[in-house]
């Protein structure tokens, strides 16, 4: 059974500009009653850094800019259940944060015949729901807005200073995984380390960033434990294993992918109710696609 994680659909109360950490954005809340799918596009990738950038994958899966928006769902992942949720809501506008067709770049002419391909795509194109993917923007703002969503969701807003980097009080790697399960509301997590280790540096690195990234990082900031959403098995995990096994106190925490990075769209559904007034907005958790038996 799925872990309840989180009402189906959870109105963001996450706060930018809370604690020490300053706001990311410009404010461009209008008076302006509606809006396009590349209007809406176009004010959030102005808050970035070099955007917009030549090469991305965030980029329109269904739809137009043109479409008028008549309401917006964030979520990790694009599901037949989310889709269904924002037709409910009659929300046309699904910013997602992950693929939407089962590769990184959601490229579809492999599956053209394929009849799980098809029906998304006609329930999709019957409600004209506009998907748009919003990956590498958010992750390259000033603040990454994922990060930051997820520093907020763990409570951990004080210790944080703009970097993957938290000091946190001491505590043990025991008490980091409990914290994050009862934060996160996930039903078990995935550690390499001593459970009684102590801990305070922590190493905040939500999603996939790869197991080299990842062991550069370890490498660089030298923290008492990593936390990230996930990473091949002989990849970080085997270096922290090792890591161990030569005396070195290390831990690693894998909270899995979605879980990881579900603040993200929290953030970006509070910057949408700061900066787009008379659209609806709503945040569906997608929840995990793997279940724990």
């Amino acid at each position: 059974m799925k872990s309840n994680r989180r009402s189906f659909i959870k109105k963001s109360s996450l706060m930018i500009g809370t604690g020490l950490i300053a706001n990311p954005f410009s404010s461009y809340s209008t008076t302006k009653k509606t809006f396009t799918v590349g209007e809406i596009m176009d004010l959030f990738i102005a808050q970035i850094p070099g955007a917009p950038f030549s090469q991305t994958v965030d980029t329109l899966k269904t739809g137009s800019k043109e479409q008028k928006v008549t309401g917006i769902v964030t979520t990790m992942f694009a599901t037949l259940t989310v889709i269904r949720k924002a037709i409910e809501l009659n929300a046309n506008f699904i910013i997602a944060h992950e693929p939407t067709f089962y590769n990184h770049a959601d490229e579809t002419g492999w599956l053209q015949n394929d009849s799980v391909y098809q029906f998304k795509r006609k329930l999709l194109d019957e409600h004209g729901i506009v998907i748009w993917r919003n990956h590498d923007y958010v992750h390259s703002l000033k603040i990454d807005g994922v990060q930051l969503g997820v520093v907020q969701e763990l409570g951990w807003e004080k210790y944080y200073k703009q970097n993957a980097v938290l000091n946190l009080p001491e505590t043990t790697l025991e008490e980091l995984i409990s914290h994050i399960k009862m934060k996160m509301e996930v039903p078990a997590l995935r550690y390499v380390g001593d459970l009684s280790q102590k801990a305070s540096k922590i190493l905040l690195m939500p999603g996939a960033a790869g197991g080299k990234r990842q062991i550069e990082m370890l490498m660089k900031e030298k923290p008492d434990v990593l936390i990230c959403g996930e990473s091949p098995e002989w990849e970080t995990p085997e270096y922290v294993r090792n890591a161990n096994e030569m005396g070195q106190k290390l831990g690693l925490i894998i909270i899995g992918h979605s879980a990881s990075e579900e603040g993200g769209s929290e953030f970006m559904a509070a910057w949408l109710k700061k900066n787009i007034l008379d659209v609806s907005v709503s945040h569906i958790v997608s929840d995990n696609s793997l279940s724990i038996i």
